[in-house]
């Protein structure tokens, strides 16, 4: 277990924001954080993970929806789901407890001691963990910023390449986008790239139109990869649109199972095609991609920021990287490895 402590002090005696990181145990009732905190403070807490409440049931911090039957349970915060993740400041028996969830800002009402634990009933208790961080800041400093966080251990249940649909090994999975799809697809608008189509036929008909009215058209069809044994959800292009058929920028998201912070997170594997080349299984052509594909990983998380829907960019390593290897046409390919996290405005 790691912990990140910049101070156990009283937050108004510090200048800039203080971070921790800490586990919040189902067993408990409360965490000590040992964070001392006077009123006026500014506190941020962010929480990833999932608890074990009884046999059937498992929620992250959000907690789960409550029923008829608790109506005869005694919660600490009544209107919060079962399992939620909450917070009190003051170990105080009057000191009224509150949600938090996947994240909460609040300033504090009154100075004491942050304790965190989890809503469930008295005399009942769960089992595993979230892991929490909590940044703080005195009175009368800016509010503290709000610092997503991704887990190491979401980022390695993710697939390291898609595959094509015989299951060959194919691109890298080199970005992640954490944010509603609405905000996704309105990020990308903004950012001038163009949703692919989904067949040759249907390419074909709106490229005609597209003629006709003498409009630009830049979204060529993309061929299927799955992940997650399922096709892309979505492709993007973008290009110069008398080069597109060519050289173009190009990725493919998917949906991955799993949210953070109460949103979805989304997996894509970006490339650049920058010519044609021999198509090696198949004995035909295909698009040629730059091998150096952290160009382009990269090119997509600059396009996210001057949107100004990106709130954070950072970049993890999993555990077992790829560097090196041949995308399912035979093309090579070599990379750093890193994985590009983006988080998208609330």
């Amino acid at each position: 277990m790691r912990y990140f402590v910049l101070g156990l002090l009283t937050a108004s005696s510090l200048f800039a924001a203080s971070r921790i990181e800490i586990d919040v145990n189902a067993s408990q009732v409360w965490t000590d954080t040992g964070i001392n905190l006077n009123a006026g403070d500014s506190v941020s807490i962010t929480a990833v993970g999932t608890i074990q409440l009884d046999y059937e049931h498992v929620t992250g911090p959000e907690g789960l929806p409550r029923n008829w039957g608790d109506l005869t349970a005694h919660y600490p915060v009544i209107n919060a789901g079962r399992g939620a993740l909450i917070a009190r400041f003051t170990n105080h028996p009057a000191a009224r407890p509150f949600w938090v969830g996947p994240w909460a800002q609040r300033n504090v009402p009154v100075g004491g001691r942050l304790y965190l634990g989890v809503n469930e009933p008295q005399g009942q208790a769960g089992a595993g963990s979230f892991h929490v961080t909590v940044q703080w800041s005195p009175a009368g400093a800016p509010p503290v910023a709000y610092y997503p966080v991704f887990p190491q251990q979401m980022l390695d249940s993710i697939p390291l390449r898609d595959t094509d649909i015989e299951g060959n090994l194919s691109d890298r999975v080199n970005f992640i986008v954490v944010g509603t799809q609405e905000k996704l697809q309105a990020a990308l608008s903004d950012a001038g790239w163009m949703m692919a189509e989904k067949s040759k036929k249907d390419a074909i008909l709106h490229g005609l139109a597209a003629s006709l009215n003498h409009e630009s058209y830049v979204s060529m069809p993309m061929s299927t990869r799955e992940l997650f044994g399922r096709a892309q959800d979505f492709g993007y292009l973008q290009g110069d649109p008398m080069k597109v058929v060519m050289a173009r920028h190009q990725f493919r998201i998917w949906q991955t199972p799993y949210t953070l912070y109460g949103k979805p997170v989304w997996a894509g594997a970006g490339a650049h095609d920058v010519g044609f080349d021999k198509n090696f299984k198949e004995n035909g052509l295909a698009h040629k991609i730059d091998p150096a594909t952290d160009g382009e990983r990269d090119y997509i998380g600059q396009s996210f920021q001057l949107t100004g829907y990106a709130v954070k960019e950072d970049y993890m390593l999993p555990s077992n990287p790829t560097q090196e290897a041949k995308t399912a046409t035979g093309g090579g390919f070599i990379s750093d490895g890193r994985t590009l996290i983006i988080f998208l405005q609330p």
